[in-house]
C-alpha cells in the first residue's frame, strides 16, 4: 500500500518539477507609471543610504561598547 501512494507521489512531483523547468514564469513589466530615477538621483539615494547605514552601525557598536562595560564593570 505505501508504495503505490509513494510511486504516485514521486510520479507527481517529476511531472510538476518537468512542468516548472519547462515553463519559467513570464517576465512582468513595470507598471507604465512608474518612474525612472535618473543616475544623479540615484547616486544621491545611494549616499543617503551608506551615510544612513554608517550611523545606523555606529550607534549599534556604541550601544554594544556601553552594555559591555556595564557589565564588565558592575559588582
Amino acid at each position: 500500500m505505501w508504495n503505490k501512494y509513494f510511486a504516485m507521489l514521486a510520479m507527481a512531483a517529476l511531472l510538476r518539477a518537468d512542468y516548472e523547468i519547462h515553463n519559467p514564469p513570464e517576465e512582468v513589466n513595470p507598471p507604465a507609471n512608474t518612474r525612472q530615477l535618473s543616475s544623479e538621483a540615484l547616486a544621491l539615494l545611494q549616499k543617503r543610504w551608506a551615510e544612513k547605514a554608517v550611523r545606523k552601525y555606529a550607534e549599534a557598536q556604541d550601544k554594544k561598547w556601553r552594555n559591555w562595560q556595564a557589565a564588565m564593570f558592575e559588582e
